[in-house]
């Protein structure tokens, strides 16, 4: 590497959120409480590290819910799962504990009320996202998949009521120039009560906008799969900063770092601190000792563990 890097400078907040606190936990106390294998249909969330040491501890990854064994315990993930999931969990007796993140399951019902009521539901997405997938199983009839701005100028719908919703872990700018053209093209859409993009994406966005402005290049640690994670790398692009997505020290590059002075460090809401960590020891390895938060931002959000969790670690009365 060369001897230009001066200093690290870590975005806050980084890292995990509440909802893959909650995810992670859950899969280590069925662990706990049941005993090795416990199922998890897909990545609880989408992490490579996470997932490979929720393996070693006996935790099972299937693509599907029917390749479980009838009455095993099941997790679902973070990101939700349309109801037929849910359906064929109970026809095979598995024993389901729902890790799918609050937000996502508020989309999931705006999604149902709306197509209730007769709306056409424009979802704006990225298509095969484990979360659009739940969400448009939720009321495939009524929901149209949007992915750019493109897509929103060209949407045509039949006449009727139109509603939109957004998948929780999006980029804020590029969301709101397509929910623009939305309301430019239908003046009477509905809105969500509250945004969609949840707040743990929208504050590390806006974290590594704050950053930018000091850094020469950005390091977004995590999983190639992590949404949100590569939603970092592209706000620091579109600002002109180069920026790379790894899933850890040893995807590095030391080409990168060539006349480069200050670097900045984030990681996504499926990424734990310690690959922050890591990362910044590959510094100090490498002669950077100016190592240092950019700023410290505390996120209280707590949500509580799935209901079928809870009552399983409570004794009888």
């Amino acid at each position: 590497m060369a001897a230009v890097v001066q200093r690290v400078l870590l975005a806050s907040p980084r890292g995990y959120c509440a909802g893959v606190e909650r995810a992670v936990e859950t899969v280590e106390r069925a662990l706990a409480l049941y005993g090795a294998p416990v199922y998890v249909r897909k990545q609880i969330v989408h992490n490579a590290h996470v997932v490979r040491e929720l393996e070693e501890r006996g935790a099972v990854f299937v693509d599907d819910e029917r390749q479980v064994p009838e009455g095993a315990t099941l997790v679902l993930s973070a990101h939700g799962v349309a109801p037929a999931v849910y359906e064929r969990a109970a026809a095979s007796r598995l024993s389901t504990i729902d890790a799918t993140c609050p937000l996502v399951t508020k989309v999931h019902v705006q999604a149902r009320r709306y197509a209730a009521d007769g709306y056409r539901i424009v979802l704006i997405g990225h298509a095969g996202h484990e979360e659009v997938v739940g969400t448009i199983g939720e009321a495939p009839e009524a929901i149209t998949l949007v992915e750019s701005l493109e897509d929103a100028k060209a949407l045509e719908l039949p006449a009727g009521p139109v509603a939109y919703i957004t998948q929780t872990t999006l980029s804020v700018d590029e969301t709101a120039e397509i929910i623009d053209v939305l309301r430019r093209r239908f003046p009477s859409i509905r809105a969500p009560q509250r945004e969609d993009i949840c707040y743990a994406t929208s504050n590390r966005q806006w974290a590594v906008k704050e950053l930018i402005g000091e850094v020469d290049l950005l390091l977004v640690i995590g999983s190639r799969n992590s949404s949100n994670s590569a939603r970092l790398v592209e706000v620091a692009r579109v600002a002109g900063v180069d920026a790379h997505l790894i899933d850890d020290e040893t995807e590095i590059d030391e080409s990168w770092l060539d006349g480069v002075q200050t670097v900045g460090v984030t990681s996504g809401a499926s990424a734990p601190e310690r690959l922050v960590q890591r990362v910044c020891d590959w510094f100090r390895a490498h002669g950077v000792h100016d190592i240092e938060p950019y700023a410290s931002v505390y996120e209280d959000v707590v949500f509580r563990l799935p209901v079928e969790l809870r009552r399983a670690e409570t004794p009888a009365a």
